[in-house]
């Protein structure tokens, strides 16, 4: 279903659920008489009232009310109503396993049920009395239908394989769903990676974007062109409308101003792709880093030389340039105390741990010694000359000597001093890691970079400046935590290391960043 019909289909069923909750009226009175409230009940979450009333949207707590009308919830046990809708991709294998893993950790009985035509159902009880708790569905659909789902009000998360969009988040406003652009109402769950892969034998075992792009949009056809043998190349994607389709679509064919050729092999889902390039000597699929099949990971490069291979590592610092953040989105409103425990848990090592298995890159920190970081120190040794002299890149590496680098990286979004939305949940994960005394007794740098346009004197000041907006805005979100347990500093190297190529609007969107580095 596309974006178009999907909304309709939201404001049919919200149309429908709108008449019936008119018979669905309740009054609440506070316990003393002296306030009374009427109006449509829309949900209660055994804690809290949530009221549509004259004065809008309210939630009440239920402990200082009664409630009266054909709208009052039953006082039987409270048994939790979850709904998660979106991307397949995520729903299939990654939340099951993240529903599970939470029912183990709370200590629930659980029963999972497949619904024919809509997912998986998984009803939890109390370990101990066997009394149902929840029910949580996981509807497998799309990322554009999860959406509609959400402003249907016929889902409580959305899963989605790309940032919301314009439209999608306008529309989320209005219906007072909140801002879901703001990190509170979303997060990165996970990471994934495009990756071109070639059939096992084929020489060609580099690309550069460009080169990709030409690919996909004919001007390339031939192995040959490419210092491979001479035979025709056949492209092959996934659907462009869903999956990680978009960000191919978006990050390589837009932003190489071109279009897609007619040429090019379409498949229904990443194992056709990946049995197809099985089959085909002369064949070349976009697929999931975590799931290439048999086939051969073709490293990306630029025109500088540059060269980024595709690893769990590099795609946890985002600095493969075709990493593919996995999101989960909220709307403005008090989910189930079962709920919030459940989002809570998502940041837990235990949720990382789970997400490793499930065969998704995790979002947990981990430390990169600098000796393991020997082709970003090629790169910088490459690019130094008048700019960026040898003496920068010595003070650069005597700063970063006895210092860890922390896997998570923070990027702005294109001509602006904007957190990316990846940036904006790296800062919750810092802040967590922080405030639960990880780095007690340790100096925290955040160090900025830049690209390479303009004179270096300009991209230092630049990066610096980069550097302490990250930090401040982690300062301001931090609650328990003392400063003097933690030296919080700032360092900047403007363009001394890039990342990849300045010749292209993506690489200079790479080399824009701060990193965290931990002695």
């Amino acid at each position: 279903m596309n974006f178009s019909h999907a909304i309709v289909a939201a404001a049919f069923l919200a149309l429908l659920s709108g008449f019936s909750a008119f018979a669905e009226d309740v009054t609440l009175t506070s316990r003393d008489g002296s306030i009374e409230l009427t109006g449509t009940l829309l949900t209660f979450d055994g804690e809290f009232y949530r009221v549509d009333t004259e004065f809008g949207i309210l939630t009440v707590d239920s402990s200082g009310v009664t409630c009266e009308g054909p709208g009052c919830p039953s006082l039987g046990p409270f048994v939790a109503e979850l709904t998660i809708s979106g991307a397949y991709s995520m729903g299939e294998v990654l939340f099951p396993a993240l529903v599970e893993g939470f029912a183990l950790r709370q200590g629930y009985a659980l029963k999972r049920e497949e619904v024919l035509g809509v997912g998986t159902l998984y009803t939890l009880y109390d370990g101990a009395s066997g009394q149902e708790q929840a029910r949580i569905t996981i509807k497998l659909t799309t990322s554009a239908e999860g959406f509609a789902d959400l402003l249907g009000q016929q889902a409580d998360m959305v899963l989605s394989m790309r940032q919301a969009s314009i439209r999608e988040r306008s529309m989320a406003r209005e219906a007072g769903l909140g801002d879901l652009r703001i990190a509170r109402q979303s997060r990165v769950i996970a990471l994934d990676a495009l990756v071109p892969i070639v059939s096992p034998g084929n020489p060609v075992t580099k690309l550069s974007i460009s080169q990709l792009a030409a690919i996909y949009a004919g001007k390339i056809s031939n192995w040959n062109e490419l210092g491979g043998e001479d035979a025709p190349i056949t492209p092959y994607l996934m659907d462009i409308e869903e999956g990680f389709g978009p960000a191919f679509m978006q990050n390589v064919i837009a932003a190489s101003g071109v279009t897609l050729s007619d040429r090019v092999r379409f498949h229904p889902s990443n194992k056709a792709l990946t049995d197809a390039i099985a089959r085909d000597p002369f064949g070349i699929a976009i697929t999931s880093f975590m799931r290439p099949g048999n086939g051969e990971v073709v490293q990306l490069s630029g025109t500088c030389g540059f060269k980024v291979q595709a690893s769990a590592q590099s795609i946890k610092a985002e600095d493969y340039p075709l990493t593919m953040p996995m999101y989960l989105y909220l709307p403005e409103r008090r989910l189930p105390l079962l709920g919030r425990e459940f989002l809570s848990y998502l940041r837990t090592d235990s949720a990382q741990f789970v997400t490793r298995r499930a065969g998704f890159v995790d979002q947990a920190l981990t430390r990169i010694p600098i000796q393991d970081q020997g082709d970003r120190m090629a790169n910088a040794i490459a690019a130094s000359g008048n700019e960026v002299a040898l003496s920068e890149l010595k003070r650069m590496v005597e700063s970063f000597d006895g210092k860890d680098r922390l896997s998570i990286s923070f990027r702005f979004e294109g001509g602006s001093t904007l957190l990316d939305a990846p940036s904006r949940s790296n800062i919750a994960l810092l802040v967590k890691a922080l405030e639960s005394g990880r780095f007690d007794g340790h100096q925290v740098v955040f160090v900025g970079f830049s690209d390479g346009q303009g004179t270096a004197e300009q991209n230092l000041n630049l990066a610096r400046k980069r550097a302490t907006a990250v930090r401040k805005q982690v300062l301001s979100q931090l609650e328990a935590f003392d400063q003097d347990r933690v030296g919080l500093q700032v360092e900047a190297f403007g363009e001394a290391m890039p990342m990849a190529c300045d010749d292209s609007a993506w690489g200079r969107g790479v080399n824009r960043r701060v990193e965290i580095w931990v002695d």
